[in-house]
């Protein structure tokens, strides 16, 4: 028996089109040539009728076999290397593998070879790698692309997904000028950077061809966290809030995963809901400043009036909106505003405060018992006494100077409405055992539960209900006693 210098045979070779078939050349013609150089050796030392070569098959220092019949494996070989030129053809991609053989020459009864299994398994072990270009997010690979090129797609594609593509070009001149941005104009925004949350790079790698991924499948994983939307079959029961707690959800967040559904939405059973909670890789800031027109408000000041009635008010002085130029400085997190800052500010009118005069003075509500002429002067038409066989229970004054007719004494207003043969009556409770009435009005001021003020008006001089002309019908009571009003009032 006898030990053989190591035969290693070695491909490492770029492949793409021509380069592949140069690749199976080389392949075919190392290992026939080692089949050669090892035969010869064998017909050197011993009679071949007693004795046999086998051959050790490693491939990258792992035994795979052990082989008698090397031009099998050559054509294992050759097929794979055919199957996987027309696999990856249209890709950058590397073969790598170092197969080595260890010779020896046994005694053919004691030969133990295992050919077509070790031809298999060094088909199954033949390693292709891609060319490829990472996206690198603070030092981690995330995605791989093809090319450089494509790479650089994937993050151009991922900031026109918030910003259009006329204001990333319009950044990108801007850079290149390293001049100043002109001055916007009203009601003008615009961009003026787009950025990653993340330190972003492109790195040459070279992966597993799985591992390649297309613009489009790379801008998803990047905005989504996933390739894939995970899914919840509604069952009996659900509802939104339920099926968004399961999943660390909002009802809102929910109905933003699922547009086509709203907050009253019917839910079917069996119904698929998307409920991916996303995790982006990276998010995309986008820094915009505005120019804008905007009104300033006036503020509102009252001034309070000791002459005036609780309860009075009066405008002195009518509130103007001011006007301003305001530029913005608006922060957006992947299409979202998570800040907006004022940073300049011109005012172009001033705003004109809006005055008001309150009154403070309360109207006591009850009388001091000393009573003024209800009517602005007249005279007594008719006294308290029995007329046309009943009694006239109050005096009427007819022929005003002016027809405004005056609460008596400070009082609450018990009623004021149509009594029948009264008229328009206002009835006024002094609070002190008083109480005057005033008829045949032509109209009122006050209503019911009003606090009146001696000698304020609270109506005019008519001639409603059984009235033979136009006067003032006033009756005076104390503790609910009819009185003769000639005796009170002055």
């Amino acid at each position: 028996m006898y030990n053989w210098k190591e035969s290693i045979t070695t491909y490492t070779v770029q492949t793409t089109g021509k380069m592949f078939s140069q690749l199976k050349r080389l392949c075919v013609t190392a290992l026939a040539a080692g089949a050669v150089t090892l035969a010869a050796g064998s017909a050197a030392y011993a009679d071949e009728n007693e004795l046999t070569t086998v051959y050790y098959v490693y491939m990258d220092h792992e035994y795979i076999g052990t082989v008698s019949d090397k031009n099998l494996i050559e054509e294992k070989v050759k097929r794979q290397l055919e199957s996987l030129e027309s696999e990856y053809s249209d890709l950058d991609a590397t073969l790598k593998s170092q197969v080595s053989y260890i010779p020896e020459q046994v005694f053919a009864s004691k030969a133990n070879t295992d050919d077509e299994e070790t031809a298999e398994k060094i088909n199954t072990s033949i390693a292709v790698k891609a060319e490829a270009s990472a996206i690198v997010l603070d030092g981690e690979q995330v995605a791989y692309l093809p090319d450089e090129k494509q790479a650089e797609e994937v993050l151009e594609q991922l900031k026109l997904s918030y910003v259009s593509e006329s204001d990333l070009r319009a950044i990108e001149v801007s850079a290149a000028a390293n001049e100043p941005l002109p001055a916007l104009e009203e009601d003008q925004t615009r961009v003026v950077d787009v950025s990653f949350t993340e330190n972003v790079d492109v790195s040459p790698e070279t992966i597993a061809p799985a591992q390649l991924m297309t613009v489009k499948e790379a801008v998803t994983l990047l905005k989504k966290g996933s390739l894939e939307d995970e899914k919840y079959a509604v069952k009996e029961g659900d509802v939104l809030g339920s099926i968004a707690g399961a999943y660390d959800l909002t009802t809102n967040q929910l109905l933003e995963l699922n547009p086509e559904l709203k907050e009253d939405s019917i839910l079917n059973i069996g119904q698929q809901l998307n409920v991916t909670v996303l995790k982006p890789f990276v998010d995309v800031i986008v820094q915009k400043e505005a120019f804008s027109k905007e009104s300033i408000a006036y503020e509102n000041e009252v001034i309070e009036d000791s002459s005036m009635f609780k309860g009075d008010t009066k405008v002195k002085q009518e509130g103007k909106e001011g006007s301003r130029h305001v530029t913005y400085a608006i922060t957006e997190q992947n299409g979202k505003q998570t800040a907006k800052e004022a940073v300049s500010e011109e005012i172009i009118t001033e705003p004109v405060k809006h005055i008001v005069v309150k009154g403070t003075k309360v109207i006591p509500s009850r009388g001091d018992g000393s009573f003024v002429w209800p009517a602005s002067g007249g005279y007594v038409s008719s006294k308290l006494g029995y007329r046309w066989g009943k009694l006239h229970k109050g005096i009427d004054i007819a022929r005003p100077s002016n027809r405004t007719i005056k609460a008596s004494d400070n009082g609450i207003v018990v009623s004021a409405g149509w009594d029948g043969g009264y008229g328009n009556k206002i009835i006024i409770d002094h609070q002190n055992g008083y109480r005057t009435v005033y008829a045949h009005l032509d109209s009122m001021s006050v209503s019911s539960g009003q606090t009146v003020q001696k000698g304020s008006a609270i109506g005019v001089m008519g001639s409603t209900g059984h009235s033979t002309g136009v006067h003032l019908h006033f009756e005076l009571y104390k503790n609910g006693s009819l009185q003769d009003p000639l005796n009170y009032v002055r």
